[in-house]
């Protein structure tokens, strides 16, 4: 008998271990015969964990002693991972709570066509099940910019049941190949927060792999509003910086048209909506790109 293939869970924890605990609870109740959950402690300063470690004494708990971002912590999961023989990585928000057959479905849809180096699951709100945050991607980076979850705030009404190739799987829940990632390498540090999986998901795909949306795993977030919501200074600032470095790295030939939707964007409709701060976080942004 083949033995199913090993698969580890990196969660990154910053802030917020009430969430972590409630995604680990949940993932200890998958039917999926093998994996490791790997919490990693992103440089949390609320005790996370100390608190993590006596409620999960068995946990592989990474400290990384400083806040890497999103893509620093998932980094020091996946290379922990590596290490010890994973055929899979699944990335894994800490803040959502998973269906018991989630991993399943994943692990199924993935060893289905070697050629898959990424797939996804759909994604609902937990506080509001009936709708989806993500079901698929729309990935177009020329008329203007848009990069897109499909679905996104629609009722989960069967509309998006197929299994296909997608515009890019988000880095909420993402199950990668282990030789997927040993061929185009990690998440880019750079980034630190948003679009580092988005800029994985293109790498990937200019390597030749497939990414691929699968509606059989399910998986509930909790939309986590640690950075201040979708009009925050912060979050203004790491898009409109983290845009066009995502552009010049993956499609340099649409970056004039994507500087100005990024303005627009960032800069103004955030002065339109009465976001000054927001704003002038989404000019630093751009001029500390330039820089």
């Amino acid at each position: 008998m083949i033995p199913d293939p090993q698969v580890f869970i990196v969660l990154v924890n910053w802030n917020g271990w009430p969430d972590t605990a409630a995604c680990i609870d949940s993932c200890r109740a998958l039917s999926y015969p093998q994996f490791r959950i790997v919490a990693v402690d992103n440089g949390s300063t609320d005790g996370s964990e100390a608190i993590l470690r006596q409620r999960f004494p068995a946990l592989e708990l990474l400290q990384t002693g400083a806040n890497l971002g999103f893509a620093g912590g998932n980094n020091a999961g996946i290379r922990y991972a590596l290490e010890r023989g994973a055929d899979y990585v699944w990335l894994l928000n800490n803040d959502t709570v998973v269906d018991p057959d989630a991993l399943s479905a994943l692990v199924a849809m993935a060893d289905a066509d070697p050629t898959i180096g990424m797939v996804g699951s759909k994604i609902l709100f937990a506080d509001k099940p009936q709708f989806l945050w993500y079901a698929g991607a729309y990935l177009d980076p020329t008329r203007p910019f848009q990069a897109r979850h499909r679905g996104y705030c629609e009722e989960n009404r069967g509309q998006f049941e197929e299994t296909a190739e997608t515009g890019f799987v988000t880095g909420c829940s993402l199950l990668a190949r282990r030789e997927m990632i040993e061929a185009v390498g990690l998440l880019d540090d750079g980034y630190f927060l948003y679009f580092e999986d988005t800029d994985w998901n293109a790498r990937a795909k200019r390597a030749g792999w497939k990414i691929v949306y699968t509606s059989h795993s399910v998986v509930f977030h909790k939309v986590s509003a640690s950075i201040g919501g979708s009009e925050s200074p912060r979050m203004r600032y790491y898009l409109a910086r983290n845009l066009l470095y995502f552009i010049r790295e993956n499609y340099p030939s649409a970056f004039l048209r994507s500087f100005g939707f990024d303005l627009f964007e960032n800069v103004i409709v955030m002065i339109k909506k009465g976001r000054p701060a927001a704003a002038m976080w989404g000019v630093r942004g751009i001029v500390d790109y330039l820089r």
